[in-house]
Formats: structure tokens, sequence, C-alpha cells
């Protein structure tokens, strides 16, 4: 990942609460979770199997969508 894009990502984190055992997110290096960007604007789709234990999962019908600024900001605009 490009350094501008790990700052970013940083600037958004920076005041989160990020769980200090999540399996997910590593600093330096972003989150390692699946998502995909649906058109939503605030949300995209979680793919991951056990979403609802992490803290910015929503589940909504049977779908899960994480509502995570900078995983957003990845799967919008780096497409992962």
């Amino acid at each position: 990942m490009e350094q501008a894009h790990l700052k970013e990502i940083e600037k958004i984190i920076y005041g989160l609460r990020l769980p200090k055992n999540s399996e997910y997110y590593e600093p330096g290096v972003g989150f390692s979770c699946k998502a995909k960007d649906i058109g939503l604007d605030a949300y995209v789709e979680c793919l991951e199997m056990y979403s609802s234990t992490c803290p910015f999962s929503l589940s909504y019908g049977c779908s899960s969508y994480c509502k995570c600024p900078s995983r957003i900001y990845i799967a919008k605009e780096l497409k992962k």
C-alpha cells in the first residue's frame, strides 16, 4: 500500500477506539478483513464469516455491513 494511503488511513483511524486485540487491523499495514463497496456512502458489505465479533459490524437481513471509516475508505478508494 502506498505511503499516502497509509497516512490517510492513519488520519481516519486517529481517535477511533479500535479493540487492542483486533485481529483484522495492524498498524502501518491496515485492515486485512474482506469488504466490498456496494454503493452506499457510509457502509461497505462485510465479507467475513465471523463479522458479528467485530465492533464495526452491523447486521441487516442476511448481510453484514461495516461502518469503520478507514475500512470504507480502503474499499472505496483502493478497491480492496
